[in-house]
């Protein structure tokens, strides 16, 4: 039995003082249940994607989907955490219980508030999702573990900053498109190409720019079993998908290579009998830029070491041959960590349903790929998603 997505809901990212994680689940909870035409009684089961690591002091978040409406008490509930790749591992969990016949209805729920926590711990709390006995004292926190691999890329391949700046200018200019985007601005490749004041170095070759944003946010989404959905009003099915979990330690594998991602992709692609070339875009997670790039290689775009070239030559910009974050990805819309896979997916939706924001939506959309990272290439979720209705 398959899974659709047939509802939905997406705060805007950024910083939102007036909500708590709380207020955030319940907005996009009950929005979702209304974009499906459905009613909380009608939910088998409710999977929340929620990080923290120490962003909120309420740790056992699941029931707080339950505040949305009444009639979800008694639903079975579940918490899923897998670092950044939380929102996807949320949304994959909705799906195997309705592939698995235990469920007909799921709501997932991805959240995170990030902004109100101290900068210094913010860097800890993210670093949480390294390998700490290896990791644990890199400066910078995780932006310098990202630092450090994209020295490495450099020392191998060759210096990448125009590549870089390029990744970064134009998952901006997608982003002023995306209502729902933390920064709507077109920053330009020279900005973004150049240190200065507003753009100084944060680790390693690593400028501001090229380091997604810290935010808040939620969004939800509803599945059902392909029966269900296809007596709905729209659905999008999932085609193919793959999760692929790599060793934590980098030191046991080599980092430049997204060995699980590209696996992850290969599973996915075989699952749902196509090719790279047949998707009309992809959603992948640009935490900062170097991982975009090396992306680029591990999705079978480019060969190892050449990722340059697709930026370079057009290839992921929206009108290439495979648009990459039309969103303005994480990198403009924000990392909400616990949001991100599950805003992934929301958005892929919009656009193959033909319903994305103005300004943001590709023309004849008829497959989309998704890419969800948690870690370094540790946790990798992939998944290719098609309108069946």
């Amino acid at each position: 039995m398959s899974a659709a997505i047939v509802g939905w809901a997406h705060t805007p990212f950024g910083k939102q003082d007036a909500e708590t994680v709380e207020s955030l689940i319940v907005k996009v909870a009950t929005e979702a249940l209304v974009d499906a035409g459905i009613t909380a009684d009608q939910v088998d089961e409710i999977v929340l994607g929620h990080y923290n690591a120490g962003f909120s002091a309420q740790d056992f978040t699941a029931s707080l989907v339950l505040q949305a409406d009444p009639a979800l008490r008694f639903k079975p509930t579940t918490r899923v955490e897998n670092a950044c790749a939380t929102g996807s591992a949320a949304v994959h969990q909705g799906v195997r219980a309705i592939k698995a016949g235990a469920a007909k209805i799921v709501l997932v729920v991805g959240v995170e508030q990030m902004t109100k926590t101290p900068s210094a711990d913010i860097g800890k709390f993210l670093l949480k999702a390294s390998y700490l006995p290896e990791d644990g004292d890199t400066p910078a926190g995780f932006a310098g573990v990202f630092g450090n691999i994209a020295a490495a890329y450099f020392q191998r391949h060759g210096d990448q900053s125009d590549a870089l700046a390029m990744i970064a200018a134009k998952n901006h200019k997608n982003g002023v498109e995306n209502p729902y985007a933390q920064m709507r601005k077109d920053l330009g490749y020279a900005f973004c190409r150049e240190e200065s004041e507003k753009n100084p170095f944060v680790a390693g070759p690593l400028k501001r720019t090229d380091c997604s944003l810290v935010s808040d946010g939620a969004a939800a989404l509803v599945l059902a079993d392909e029966e269900t959905a296809l007596s709905m009003r729209r659905a999008v099915g999932f085609r193919g998908m793959a999760h692929v979990q790599d060793f934590l330690p980098m030191s046991k594998r080599d980092i430049l290579k997204f060995e699980g991602g590209a696996l992850a992709w290969q599973k996915a692609l075989a699952a749902a009998g196509v090719v790279l070339e047949d998707l009309s875009f992809v959603e992948t997670h640009d935490c900062f830029t170097i991982a975009e790039l090396i992306e680029y290689e591990a999705m079978g775009l480019t060969r190892e070491g050449d990722g340059a070239r697709a930026i370079k030559e057009g290839w992921t910009q929206k009108d290439g041959k495979l648009p990459v974050n039309v969103s303005g990805g994480l990198k403009a819309k924000g990392h909400p960590i616990g949001a991100t896979g599950v805003s992934m997916h929301v958005l892929s939706a919009m656009q193959l349903t033909g319903e994305a924001p103005e300004g943001m939506q590709v023309s004849d959309a008829r497959l989309g790929g998704i890419f969800n990272m948690g870690g370094a290439a540790v946790a990798n979720y992939v998944s290719v998603l098609e309108r069946i209705r």
